[in-house]
């Protein structure tokens, strides 16, 4: 399994998540694989905040063209996450996989003839060889999810668009191999920031984004003994910086043996592999 990130940051998000052969029965025995022929791993890509072409150009840096997707998944329906996924799947036949109510917050995107998959925000589900169990987060959106990945073997948790830490959070997060973890804003650079006092009281509150701290925070309550990888995601431009958000998060990885790595808006984050 592994996986990749097209880019991160409020200008558009994507990853890419890849597995070999569906394993994950043992993981979540209520779910059937769709497919489990290995000669075909299952791709999909999370989000899709991009324009058509620029999704195919962020694709082929992983060596990747739109015909070995199987699928796109939203977790929910803010620009950055959803204004090119109607397109794309409109161009490449791709089925989009959602919410009932991402789809109602996705009205203006829609595109017919795009096959509509909803699924339930608190119910796993198969696309292919993978295993999806969404987490519903607080955040300001009409039913937002993040995710839970799994082969089977390994896991790999997407926690970024969340105003706050819950138990269920930490709950569905425990455990994982690796995590692409929201360090939106340092706390004190957005209090001080030009930004209107309506817009810091949005990104700052309970369905707002996570801060460093508070991503620390969500960080250091997980059990961590088999996390390889935490990425660092969606990092605001004017209230945050790279060495802030690794810091916060070093400080909360446990015996950590490898460095904090960073996602960013136009390079994103090339392929990393869990490892048995």
């Amino acid at each position: 399994m592994r996986f990749a990130i097209l880019g991160s940051g409020s200008d558009g998000n994507g990853l890419v998540v890849e597995a070999a052969a569906a394993a994950f029965p043992s993981v979540y025995p209520s779910v059937s694989p769709v497919s489990s022929d290995a000669l075909h791993p299952t791709r999909i890509l999370v989000d899709c905040g991009f324009g058509i072409r620029d999704t195919v150009d962020r694709l082929a840096r992983l060596e990747l063209v739109p015909e070995q997707l199987d699928a796109i998944v939203l977790t929910h329906e803010h620009d950055d996450h959803a204004s090119g996924a109607f397109k794309f799947a409109h161009r490449f036949n791709l089925p989009v996989w959602l919410t009932a109510g991402t789809l109602r917050g996705c009205k203006n995107y829609l595109r017919a003839g795009v096959p509509l998959e909803l699924f339930d925000s608190h119910t796993p589900f198969a696309i292919g060889g993978l295993a999806l169990q969404p987490v519903a987060v607080p955040h300001d959106a009409c039913e937002p999810t993040q995710f839970v990945f799994s082969d089977g073997v390994h896991r790999l948790g997407l926690l970024t668009d969340a105003g706050r830490s819950t138990a269920h959070m930490i709950a569905a997060f425990s455990g994982v191999d690796a995590l692409v973890l929201e360090c939106n804003h340092d706390a004190q650079m957005l209090a001080d920031s030009n930004y209107p006092a309506t817009l810091k009281r949005r990104i700052g509150g309970a369905f707002g984004h996570l801060s460093n701290a508070e991503a620390g925070a969500i960080l250091a309550a997980l059990e961590q003994d088999r996390l390889q990888h935490v990425i660092a995601a969606h990092l605001s431009r004017s209230n945050n910086t790279p060495q802030l958000a690794r810091t916060a998060l070093m400080r909360a990885w446990s015996g950590a043996v490898r460095e904090v790595e960073v996602a960013c808006q136009t390079e994103g984050l090339g392929w990393r592999v869990l490892q048995c």
